[in-house]
């Protein structure tokens, strides 16, 4: 699905498996935030060559943070040229949770070690300018990936169409999440893409959006 020129999304939306949203970014380096789970990469491919990109061409996975439903189709990059990166607070929480598995684990440290981590601030890839928004609470070292030129905000589960990431899983904290929510209602936002569910478009909409979170999710956090 087209977002904006050059911004695609592809929406996971079976009532059965559990996967994340994958976004696609065709800038001067091509990058693809969230792969999801490796078996459901599939989704993403087909949706990739729909738009005559192949894997190849991928510059940057981005992760914004460590989950599997988020991270594990970043392995299907380790022997093409993209990059991967991830918060370094959350590549130690995918360290423990690799030798908590063992050998049923579905990530190995060798094929999604990050190229480098990601740091709160400025963030540039070749001539796009981002900011990445160090947001715990779903998980330690979760991010936010903020577009101020589009007014985009890649949201991973830090936020939801209507609700908010779970806190329950490791590394999940309620006040640290209510914190940093908090701290993204000032950004200037047109579209919110989320790790699940549909986007939400429009300042108007996005505003709202924050103030029911606020006004109702957080007396559950």
């Amino acid at each position: 699905m087209r977002i904006i020129d050059n911004v695609h999304g592809f929406f996971w939306e079976s009532m059965t498996q559990n996967n994340c949203n994958t976004y696609f970014v065709d800038g001067p380096t091509r990058i693809l935030v969230d792969p999801g789970h490796m078996n459901l990469f599939g989704h993403v491919e087909k949706g990739l060559e729909a738009l005559n990109v192949g894997l190849e061409d991928i510059g940057l996975v981005l992760c914004t943070h460590a989950h599997q439903d988020h991270i594990e189709a970043a392995q299907v990059f380790s022997d093409l040229p993209a990059m991967t990166t991830i918060h370094e607070k959350d590549w130690q929480l995918v360290k423990t949770m690799i030798e908590h598995l063992g050998a049923s684990s579905p990530l190995r440290t060798e094929t999604v070690q990050p190229d480098f981590f990601l740091k709160g601030g400025e963030f540039t890839v070749e001539g796009l300018d981002f900011r990445v928004i160090h947001t715990p609470g779903h998980s330690p070292g979760g991010i936010c990936l903020y577009w101020p030129e589009k007014k985009i905000l890649f949201s991973g589960d830090l936020i939801f169409k209507e609700g908010l990431g779970r806190t329950d899983l490791p590394g999940g904290n309620g006040e640290e999440l209510k914190a940093s929510i908090k701290g993204l209602s000032d950004l200037e936002i047109e579209y919110i893409l989320p790790g699940h569910g549909g986007i939400i478009s429009g300042a108007k909409a996005v505003r709202q959006n924050f103030e029911q979170i606020e006004n109702y999710w957080f007396g559950y956090v």
